[in-house]
């Protein structure tokens, strides 16, 4: 894959060259001549047709979790989400150490503590890292999912985006089985408070998500901008954090 540089952008195919626009900008890349029943039968691309396979089954698990947790990503996700989740489906998929190559799953891997290490602290928002936005540690009871932030005073343990006056905190449950294709996702209570309010211990409970699979724990921040009495979201959500704080 090449990129383009000139001042003229070029769209379209030119001496098997394909030109075309991406979100990393205007590419260029080779027209393969390779005919796809060729790859889907001549052993001589078994390999590529069992990397494809994982790597469709990675894409998969990497929308069953999307789809799950939905409800809780929906203002709180960057515009790259959709790829870092794949790869680090990818990165767990070869935590599989027992299927067979080209059925290697998300759902296998995930088995290990090491692939609930990799999904652990992942954020749904690189432009607004739950570290760089909220400074108290929380903590989590795994049975329940209830979130706690204790002695939290807003002006400080916070760091507030221009303009914004009010946050909420929130957390989400799910569990997900990777091998069914099935999750369920409940979410807590939220908190609101403002930027001057006083010291608080914030407790974030949620139902109890149905189900069997991996319990995947979630820690939200939302900042708003209060205006004749409205809490407006701040950009759309772009400042929001969203964090997976614990994979059991």
């Amino acid at each position: 894959m090449a990129r383009q540089t000139g001042l003229i952008k070029i769209k379209g195919t030119l001496d098997n060259v394909t030109f075309y626009k991406s979100k990393d900008g205007h590419l260029a890349k080779m027209k393969t001549s390779i005919d796809g029943a060729r790859i889907a039968n001549d052993p001589t691309f078994a390999r590529t047709r069992e990397n494809g396979s994982e790597f469709g089954s990675s894409a998969t698990s990497g929308k069953v979790l999307r789809d799950t947790l939905r409800n809780i990503t929906n203002n709180s996700a960057d515009n790259r989400v959709v790829a870092r989740v794949t790869q680090i489906m990818t990165q767990m998929k070869n935590m599989d150490l027992t299927s067979a190559r080209g059925e290697r799953n998300v759902g296998v891997g995930l088995q290990t503590p090491e692939a609930k290490a990799l999904l652990k602290g992942f954020e749904f928002n690189v432009n607004a890292l739950m570290g760089s936005v909220l400074y108290k540690p929380s903590s989590l009871d795994l049975l329940s999912g209830v979130i706690t932030i204790a002695d939290l005073l807003p002006a400080n343990d916070i760091q507030w985006p221009k303009g914004s006056t009010h946050a909420t905190l929130s957390g989400g449950f799910a569990v997900i089985d990777f091998e069914t294709g099935i999750g369920e996702l409940q979410l807590t209570d939220v908190a609101n408070f403002a930027i001057d309010g006083p010291l608080l211990t914030v407790e974030l409970t949620p139902a109890t998500p149905a189900g069997t699979g991996v319990n995947i724990y979630l820690l939200k921040v939302e900042f708003f901008q209060l205006v004749n009495g409205v809490q407006y979201s701040m950009k759309n959500g772009s400042y929001n954090a969203l964090k997976i704080i614990e994979v059991a």
